[in-house]
């Protein structure tokens, strides 16, 4: 038997900056992910994608998972930021960037 969660749990804490989305950081599925993508590129980290069209499960997991009802999910250091808008605010504030710099070199 599959356990869903212990897989999401296993891929946030896995890497310092973890973006479930809709498709792939090179070819988004919609306009949320493709947003929150920009954001964080535009911060300069490296960060994986799990693209929640490839599975179902993982799709539905990770509402649950996070209590986030939609995708994308942004999550730091194993703990879930939020979707696209509070990424962009975060962003747009300046306050994404430095998060995200601080969680890459922690985990380095």
């Amino acid at each position: 038997m599959r356990d869903v969660q212990a897989e999401i749990s296993q891929l946030v804490t896995s890497k310092p900056v973890v973006l479930f989305m809709k498709g792939t950081a090179s070819l988004p599925m919609c306009g949320f992910s493709a947003r929150t993508v920009e954001v964080i590129k535009a911060c300069g980290v490296p960060f994986e994608t799990v693209n929640v069209l490839a599975d179902p499960d993982i799709r539905e997991g990770v509402k649950i998972f996070g209590r986030w009802p939609t995708v994308p999910q942004l999550y730091v250091s194993g703990k879930l930021v939020g979707g696209c808008d509070i990424a962009t605010e975060m962003y747009q504030r300046g306050e994404l960037e430095p998060l995200l710099k601080q969680a890459v070199a922690a985990a380095a």
